[in-house]
């Protein structure tokens, strides 16, 4: 049975990510929040995506995050969103601890929109002029209801769904908030820590990667095109074309206990190791998936607790956390020779 993005990133995340990340929550502000973007320089300006154009005529006053993750980058942009969308955790929560700096220094306090689907109704409640939904559900049948709102920036082109890479979504949050420089020195610097890892463990360059996932009744792995698996990627590891041939576009593909073998690569990640009855311990102890020669060799990465969490949003602000956590781990599992 296939998952939608909702159930497959970490909606079982509410009792980890309850104790561990709790962020800051809040109802939104009847006027527009500090922060809001300023100036007309840039406006007005469209942005086209996958399910038609937005066009923004002037510099939004009140931005409504319909993405999982999109206010992360309104916030580093600094502009404070009038609403954001809950993803998991705490319901009253949609500011994570990476972002709670980022959201004190524009007094943001959204409002939370906590919607399994995307509800047209609760977005105009807020009165938007400007709704950024780049890494959410949205269709071809909410897509107009809510562009009917307001001018509504939408998943990218050119990318499977929910598989744009971070730069993309905080360079496009850019254009819509018309912060187009400020996006691209977020995205810099950022990018400069991944070249600096990248550079002092070249060993990992070439490396094949599969970053995996064990439930009660099967094991999920990332595409290429998904942004857990670009993290590495971005760090000189490949993901086998296989995988992606059998997720066949979509953003994962599962393998049975039976078929662990194909996760037989140089380097494995276990992700969501909430969803694990058991956690690690279940994985380490598998049967079926401790004959392996990676497992065994301990060519393996484990993320969990607060890592877990930050890894699951890839974003601008989130990141960070993720590259101190995960490199020690990286350098421990595939040392220079």
């Amino acid at each position: 049975m296939g998952l939608t993005r909702r159930q497959m990133l970490l909606t079982t995340l509410a009792a980890a990510g309850g104790a561990v990340l709790a962020g800051c929550g809040g109802g939104g502000r009847s006027e527009a929040g500090a922060g809001a973007a300023a100036g007309s320089a840039g406006f007005p300006v469209t942005i086209e995506g996958k399910l038609g154009a937005a066009t923004i005529p002037q510099a939004p006053q009140r931005v409504v995050s319909v993405g999982y993750t999109d206010h992360d980058a309104i916030l580093a942009l600094g502009v404070a969103p009038v609403a954001a969308r809950y993803w998991y955790g705490d319901e009253k929560v949609v500011v994570q601890p990476w972002a709670r700096a980022a959201a004190q220094a524009v007094g943001a306090a959204p409002a939370v929109l906590n919607m399994s689907s995307v509800e047209p109704e609760k977005i105009a409640a807020q009165r938007p002029d400007l709704v950024i939904g780049l890494y959410s559900d949205l269709d071809a049948q909410s897509y107009p209801v809510v562009s009917a709102v307001a001018p509504t920036v939408g998943p990218p082109r050119g990318f499977d769904d929910y598989g744009a890479p971070w730069q993309e979504y905080t360079r496009e949050t850019g254009r819509a908030l018309g912060k187009e420089a400020e996006a691209e020195k977020l995205v810099a610097d950022l990018e400069a820590r991944f070249v600096a890892a990248r550079d002092a463990d070249p060993q990992w360059k070439g490396r094949s990667v599969v970053v995996a996932s064990r439930s009660a009744d099967k094991i999920s792995v990332f595409s290429s095109q998904d942004p857990r698996s670009r993290f590495f990627t971005q760090l000189g590891f490949t993901v086998p074309p296989r995988i992606d041939q059998l997720a066949a576009g979509r953003f994962y593909t599962e393998f049975s206990f039976e078929q662990a073998s194909e996760l037989d690569h140089d380097l494995i990640v276990w992700d969501q190791l909430s969803f694990t009855p058991g956690g690690k311990a279940t994985v380490v102890g598998d049967p079926l998936l401790s004959r392996l020669p990676a497992m065994r060799d301990g060519r393996t990465v484990f993320l969990e607790g607060a890592t877990e969490l930050a890894f699951a949003w890839q974003t601008v602000l989130s990141l960070p956390s993720v590259l101190d956590a995960v490199v020690p781990q990286l350098q421990r599992a595939i040392p220079k020779t």
